[in-house]
């Protein structure tokens, strides 16, 4: 049973997440018998392509002729054309924006089963169980696939990346889609410079109502710098107007999943975990030892945010000097 991978390329480079997909496609292929193959759509040179054999894909299809930019039924005709190439039974991708936007059309399109926001290797294979969270991440559910084929799409950092020593095949894909037909037209790209993206990074200092006002903010941004990490705020914050609504978390905000996330004065509501229960590592620092955050805190310091902050900064400061 053929397994597909969608690995999205950034600029036509692939990040942590498009390896973490692969080295659990080759789980999953591992558990039903088969082999990985990858998809990638848009201009990655060979030997980007090629380093996807590293993380267990046997053949990678390279759609270069594909304009960047997504377009959700051309890309959801390419997806589904690479299928039907390699006669995959299994697809999976990211749970990011693209991968919320292509998985429903792709469920719908080969006539699969879905299940989204996956955090394990299935259970079982007849039929396929997989194991997801649910209700903001407070539990955990089953979800059984009972069709022939199954979209699958895996919540970040909740596998872990594994080299394989391998290599891959590399194939020129024309999915025979009229990219005329597209939809969605780029008249125009801006991109924010001299300043880390929050979805992208790998470490994320965030801050609550707990910093106590937006003048208080410059440790948090000097701890960022120190450690090459975005900055975010908890949405009490963005809507008192401390920071700018671009860095705010959680359920209305942006859902990240850094490798570590570390709150400063963030009490911990539902909402705000929902956003950033991903994350790998969470340090979390309060006044009250009984603020909800502590409970999904890998580690906690119960004290004053702004007494802890110049202290852990001198710390690292140190650490790194040595």
């Amino acid at each position: 049973m053929s397994v597909l991978v969608y690995t999205e390329n950034w600029d036509g480079k692939f990040k942590k997440l498009s390896y973490e997909l692969l080295s659990y496609a080759k789980s999953v292929a591992t558990l039903v018998g088969g082999d990985v193959n990858a998809l990638s759509i848009g201009k990655v040179n060979q030997d980007e392509l090629s380093s996807l054999g590293n993380y267990g894909a046997s053949l990678v299809l390279s759609a270069d002729g594909t304009p960047s930019g997504l377009d959700n039924q051309v890309y959801t005709e390419i997806i589904a054309a690479a299928m039907d190439k390699v006669g995959a039974r299994i697809l999976i991708m990211a749970h990011n924006n693209s991968g919320k936007a292509l998985a429903p059309r792709l469920s719908v399109r080969l006539k699969a089963g879905l299940a989204a926001g996956v955090i394990a290797v299935p259970e079982s294979v007849n039929p396929l169980v997989v194991s997801k969270k649910v209700f903001s991440g407070k539990a955990k559910g089953k979800v059984e696939i009972l069709t022939e084929k199954a979209v699958l799409t895996l919540s970040q950092n909740s596998f872990e990346i594994n080299e394989t020593a391998g290599t891959a095949s590399v194939e020129s894909f024309d999915s025979g889609v009229d990219l005329a037909a597209a939809a969605t037209t780029i008249k125009d790209v801006q991109k924010q410079e001299g300043k880390l993206l929050l979805t992208d990074a790998d470490v994320v200092i965030s801050g609550g109502r707990g910093m106590k006002s937006g003048d208080n903010w410059a440790p948090i941004e000097e701890l960022a710098t120190v450690l090459g990490a975005a900055t975010a705020c908890s949405r009490p914050v963005s809507d008192e107007g401390w920071r700018p609504h671009d860095e705010h978390t959680g359920q209305t905000g942006k859902i990240i999943a850094p490798n570590l996330y570390m709150a400063f004065g963030i009490s911990g509501a539902i909402q705000h975990l929902a956003g950033v229960s991903s994350s790998k590592c969470i340090v979390a620092v309060n006044t009250d030892k009984d603020a909800p955050i502590f409970e999904s805190a890998d580690y906690g310091i119960v004290g004053d945010a702004l007494k802890v902050l110049p202290e852990l900064i001198s710390e690292i400061k140190t650490v790194k000097a040595q």
